[in-house]
């Protein structure tokens, strides 16, 4: 965290630092801002209104996977849902275990998890 003081000087009460994201070059994109709170047994949908309502949104899978390898420990041993929709089958939705590790698709209507995160740009 000390190398990137204009981050630690943007965290908010509540709020962890969870690493940064590489763009698809491999260059620095952005921070990634982990915010207090959760949600349990909600929907995709449900999910996706209460990050937004948080003032985040539902992370990625690859931020999902950073932070299962930086703040795990934030998290309680269950199933969260990331903000990707499967490639080729839209009902579907991908999300990462955190009591394994292992990322996986479910449908809309499963009740999982939520995490909120919000990111801060490079620059």
């Amino acid at each position: 965290m000390t190398e990137y003081p204009e981050v630690k000087d943007r965290l908010q009460e509540g709020e962890l630092y969870a690493g940064l994201i590489l763009g698809r070059q491999g260059e620095p994109d952005h921070h990634l801002i982990l915010l207090p709170g959760r949600a349990a047994d909600v929907s995709w949908p449900a999910a996706q209104d209460w990050a937004a309502a948080r003032g985040g949104i539902l992370p990625t899978r690859r931020e999902l996977a950073l932070l299962f390898a930086n703040l795990r420990e934030e998290f309680d041993r269950a199933w969260y849902w990331s903000s990707e929709q499967h490639e080729t089958r839209a009902q579907l939705v991908w999300g990462q275990n955190f009591a394994s590790g292992i990322q996986t698709v479910y449908g809309r209507p499963f009740r999982g998890n939520a995490r909120a995160v919000r990111r801060v740009p490079i620059g």
